[in-house]
């Protein structure tokens, strides 16, 4: 029998993918805001597609706030945009 994949939906472009292709962006119990590489860090979790428009889309249309519950500081945008442009290269 063959091994389950996990599957979650990007809140860009509210596209279906393996979990392993999107990058996970997390609200720790503490408040902050985190990108967290290995996908298991505690907290509340949403993921986002590594292309710019994605970003873009998640971003104007304010669905990674909504899904993390607070606002984004600039920081964490400006990371996630370096982020997406290292994976493209």
């Amino acid at each position: 029998m063959p091994k389950r994949i996990p599957i979650r939906m990007c809140v860009g472009c509210r596209s279906r993918q393996e979990k392993r292709q999107l990058i996970r962006v997390v609200r720790t119990p503490s408040g902050e805001v985190v990108i967290d590489p290995t996908g298991k860090l505690a907290g509340r979790g949403a993921y986002i597609c590594p292309k710019t428009e994605c970003l873009r889309q998640a971003v104007k249309s304010r669905a990674l706030e909504r899904a993390l519950g607070q606002k984004l500081s600039p920081e964490i945008i400006s990371a996630l945009e370096k982020k997406i442009e290292d994976g493209e290269k």
